[in-house]
């Protein structure tokens, strides 16, 4: 179980270059001024020419008259007219962004605007890694569709405000007609499926607000498998496996196997946050994603083990961003850790549930080697998707999370993380920054806990520890390089004391060499003088 987490990281730092397009960054001021509140998304999908034809209809609320609007569209598609509040404007698109200049400048308030295109989307040449469309088919011959959109955003195949800060508040209508022979998987709940002539559309609709690369769908030769989850608040969730007709013989078990991990989640972060909707997730021809209410998963039923029981360590990770990434946003790409690292935190909470303290311990001191420390993992403000895109963003997060449940203490820190998965304050459509978890926990600990965000999420720093022999059996101890006082478990000939040791040095009595932090709570260098 342990070596896929590694195998990620690894996966991760070496694939992310393939990245080409990208999100966020500085906001445009003509941006900036809108608040999107609701896509509808309307295409007819042509398998045999791999094109996209139809309309995005957007909810804006501008908070000032402007004289143009902005919105991002990837040049692979072709906008043909686009109406304001159903009058035709004047527009332009180039350099994947659309420019619409009404006759006369909008007013402050709501607005909507309609964009009609088509097009060949950008295809993905290694998804889930690299963004767009796949088109492919099932082992018995059949289309199967695959989008991946989270480096490069909704702009890949639907015009979209591509920026983190701002999710469409109430929602998204998605309507996808397909070849009849084909089944469409979307976010939410199934409206309704229309069948005219050899065509069928499917119209999904969230109840909630979702991030732009979340909007997505699938279509494949799906079979439903379903099945109810009674959530930890005693709510009734339906499970739903889209899953190739093929394979359905697999996808009970699988739910069952899911829903072991929904009561894990559940336990540390609070009820599964989408009781309005499904748990879904897809089969993909790609490796797997987190898309809100309908994951993507392509790991082909290959199970390790943890405890003796059958775990699939992808479905479990991608399954954890139902909290972090899509519950709980970050504003900014910089804070990308948010999503990754406090996720990849949760894959480690399976290990100690199911196999104990001492396993969690192990994980962490095995995974430490999957951390590059080359780039801070929060590299500022305004930060684009492609650079905040690290391996270290999962391994070093998670492992931050570890080292801080350490520093302030069990008591203090799962009720805390717990809050940060629950707490309206950040949650939906209240996004979260680095500083927001920052100042929740230094509130939950009495005490600013702003250094050590500091020191291992802005700098590439590890903990160095000195140990000076001062006369015999005696050992002086301290940190070098930080202004921090950290408690620190030390190994002398008593046994194991957890002392506080800061730049002040602390002596200490023993017969044998000292061991620092043996269990690995620190990314740290120990040097003995």
């Amino acid at each position: 179980m342990r070596i896929p987490f590694l195998m990620l990281s690894i996966l991760m730092v070496c694939t992310s270059g393939a990245q080409k397009l990208t999100s966020g960054g500085v906001l445009k001021p003509e941006q900036a001024i809108m608040d999107i509140r609701h896509y509808t998304i309307v295409l007819d999908i042509d398998t045999a020419a791999q094109s996209i034809s139809g309309y995005t209809s957007i909810d804006i609320v501008l908070s000032q008259s402007t004289p143009l609007l902005l919105f991002d569209l990837m040049n692979d598609l072709q906008v043909s007219k686009i109406w304001i509040n159903n009058k035709p404007t004047n527009f332009t698109h180039a350099n994947a962004l659309i420019r619409i200049t009404p006759a006369e400048a909008l007013p402050a308030g709501k607005a909507v605007v309609k964009i009609q295109y088509a097009g060949k989307p950008h295809i993905a040449v290694r998804p889930p890694w690299d963004d767009g469309f796949t088109w492919t088919h099932d082992s018995l011959g059949h289309t199967w569709i695959a989008i991946t959109a989270e480096g490069t955003g909704g702009k890949i195949y639907f015009p979209c405000k591509d920026h983190p800060s701002d999710e469409p508040d109430a929602g998204v209508d998605m309507m996808i007609t397909v070849p009849k022979n084909l089944v469409v998987a979307g976010p939410g709940v199934l409206q309704t499926v229309k069948q005219k002539g050899n065509k069928a559309t499917y119209f999904w609709k969230t109840n909630y607000g979702i991030n732009n690369y979340s909007i997505v769908f699938n279509a494949g030769d799906y079979k439903v498998v379903s099945r109810d989850y009674t959530t930890i608040n005693g709510n009734k969730v339906p499970m739903q496996f889209y899953v190739l007709s093929y394979h359905t013989a697999y996808a009970a078990y699988h739910l069952e196997l899911l829903a072991q991990m929904a009561a894990v989640k559940e336990k540390y972060f609070g009820e599964y946050p989408w009781v309005k909707e499904k748990i879904g997730i897809v089969e993909t021809p790609h490796l797997g994603m987190e898309h809100q209410s309908m994951n993507a998963y392509g790991n082909h039923f290959k199970y390790t083990k943890v405890n003796g029981k059958d775990f699939d360590w992808l479905m479990n990770h991608e399954f954890g961003h139902e909290w972090w990434g899509n519950k709980v946003t970050a504003k900014d790409w910089a804070d990308y850790w948010i999503h990754e690292g406090i996720g990849s935190y949760g894959d480690a909470l399976y290990i100690r549930d199911a196999e104990g303290e001492q396993a969690y311990i192990n994980y962490f001191k095995d995974n430490v080697f999957g951390i590059k420390n080359t780039t801070p993992i929060v590299q500022g403000t305004n930060i684009d998707e492609e650079s905040a895109y690290i391996g270290d963003i999962y391994s070093k997060g998670a492992f931050f999370m570890h080292t801080l449940r350490y520093v302030i203490g069990d008591s203090i820190f799962f009720p805390t993380l717990k809050q940060l998965a629950t707490d309206p304050k950040y949650t939906y459509n209240n996004l979260a920054t680095t500083d927001d978890v920052e100042q929740l926990f230094s509130t939950a600990a009495g005490y600013s806990v702003k250094p050590l965000f500091d020191f291992y999420l802005r700098t590439i720093q590890k903990l160095e520890i000195h140990v000076k022999a001062s006369k015999k059996n005696e050992y002086e101890i301290m940190l070098a390089q930080t202004d921090m006082v950290l408690p620190v478990d030390i190994v002398t000939d008593k046994g194991t004391q957890r002392m506080l040791v800061g730049k002040t040095p602390i002596t200490i009595k023993s017969s044998t060499t000292p061991q620092i932090d043996p269990d690995g709570y620190y990314l740290k260098r120990v040097v003995f003088e």
